[in-house]
């Protein structure tokens, strides 16, 4: 993956905001070594351009009872464009999944759904998951624990 536009300051930029979102842009400034006006225009320009989508805060799921992680692998009946377009707008809308990847694999969806328990799990996968549009079947993993969970940047800060 490479970021043409994006140079040593833009990157720095990135890096601090993943770890410290509200960092404060003269502490931003200070850490990148530009002044505060630069640092500004640049994070005003990342903003602008997508490169930055928005600012969240990182909740502990295990703090809020969260703790049952499972990955379930999903068939689906017919992947053309339509069907797809169909799975992906209610996957959208089922709050239990964290994340939905499509997969070049023997199955078309990996999501990624969290729970308080197995057994709101299996509620969520009998009255949600499985009466998604055009599901054919699923398999379910259950995570035991989670031993790396990081922001997007994984290898971001070793791009040129």
């Amino acid at each position: 993956m490479s970021f043409p536009d994006l140079d040593r300051f833009d990157r720095s930029i990135l890096k601090i905001l993943a770890e410290d979102g509200r960092i404060s842009v003269a502490d931003l400034a200070r850490e990148i070594g530009l002044s505060k006006s630069p640092t500004q225009a640049r994070l005003k320009r990342l903003e602008a351009s997508g490169v930055i989508q928005g600012y969240r805060a990182m909740l502990d799921p295990i703090r809020l009872g969260l703790d049952h992680v499972a990955f379930v692998e999903v068939r689906l009946t017919d992947t053309r464009e339509k069907a797809l377009a169909e799975f992906n707008a209610a996957v959208r809308k089922t709050a239990e999944v964290e994340q939905a990847h499509m997969i070049a694999s023997n199955f078309d969806y990996l999501l990624k759904v969290r729970t308080a328990t197995m057994s709101e799990y299996r509620r969520v996968l009998a009255e949600k998951i499985s009466s998604l549009p055009h599901v054919a079947n699923t398999s379910t993993f259950v995570a035991m624990e989670a031993v790396k969970e990081t922001g997007m940047l994984g290898g971001f800060e070793h791009q040129p």
